[in-house]
């Protein structure tokens, strides 16, 4: 079910990540609100080395109907886009660089993508940010994701708020730092009436506790009185699961970077009918490129959720 493309050799995992240079054709440099997140100057010249490269052949497409790029139909994009941002210790490490600023390079690709998913008229993007199992990593690279987490939100409210984009937080908040749970907290509530993008936020998630926790609510209903055995269905099921703060709680699409070809624990029950799309690009050097070939892919397969279609 997946698809995979082989990167030419300007695009090797080996090479540095593609960005923009600062002597790209005018109007051809990334915009938008969240465009210049990362600065050089937070990174280092080091960094700034890195990312500063000029964007390969073909990065600027043409612009099709209804402001899309070409060859991108609007009555066919995913309501609900998930993605596994998998890669950037990696990244970091082929750089000589250290992890932190891999993640702090992946942050600049989770901004366009929010940008890109706004423009294009996606209603859900969901991002798998820190697993229930990425606990066990090195506690300085814990507590630097905390931290990080902590200053994207507090420092990107204003543009949310502006831009339309809702928050959602899902996973064990109660294993968060206390300031990132109150972040979060503060961040729903605030952008709760926004109805542009909804982004779901996964921390501390694990796709089986979420199963999990919603078949002992559901058995403490029975157990109660307040639900009848027959009553349970795959619908109940849903409105227990930590997704049902969405109106489209199922992803349409997944797509995984790194080239790594398994789902992590993330979202088992919801990605059911999922079309999937691995990338082999880490999660860093992930843009508007392959966010446009991972729709055209889910754009041109037929979705017959066990039907036979003639």
């Amino acid at each position: 079910m997946h698809s995979l493309r082989v990167p030419s050799p300007s695009e090797h995992l080996d090479t540095l990540a593609r960005r923009p240079s600062v002597n790209a054709p005018a109007g051809a440099r990334a915009r938008g609100p969240y465009s210049s997140f990362v600065s050089s100057a937070r990174l280092g010249r080091s960094f700034a080395a890195a990312t500063d490269v000029a964007p390969r052949e073909g990065e600027w497409e043409l612009v099709g109907a209804g402001g899309l790029p070409a060859g991108l139909r609007r009555d066919a994009m995913p309501r609900h886009v998930a993605v596994i941002m998998d890669g950037n210790a990696r990244w970091a490490r082929r750089r000589g660089l250290p992890a932190a600023a891999g993640h702090e390079a992946g942050v600049r690709s989770l901004r366009e993508l929010i940008d890109l998913c706004r423009e294009w008229g996606i209603g859900v993007l969901t991002v798998f940010a820190f697993s229930s199992e990425n606990w066990v990593r090195p506690k300085a690279e814990v507590q630097f994701l905390m931290g990080l987490f902590e200053r994207v939100i507090k420092m990107e409210l204003e543009n949310f708020m502006r831009d339309g984009v809702k928050i959602c937080l899902i996973g064990d908040s109660l294993k968060l730092p206390k300031s990132l749970q109150k972040v979060f907290v503060d961040a729903e509530e605030m952008t709760k009436n926004n109805s542009r993008l909804q982004l779901i936020v996964a921390v501390s998630y694990s796709g089986k506790h979420d199963i999990v926790q919603a078949c002992k609510t559901i058995a403490h209903k029975v157990k109660d009185g307040h639900l009848e055995l027959e009553d349970i269905s795959e619908g109940l099921i849903e409105q227990e699961l930590e997704t049902s703060c969405s109106e489209y709680p199922c992803p349409d699409l997944l797509i995984r970077t790194s080239g790594e070809l398994r789902l992590s624990n993330f979202m088992l029950w919801q990605l059911a009918y999922a079309e999937l799309f691995f990338v082999p690009a880490l999660w860093p050097d992930f843009g508007k490129a392959e966010f446009m070939e991972a729709l055209l892919s889910y754009q041109q397969r037929q979705r017959r959720y066990g039907t036979r279609v003639s």
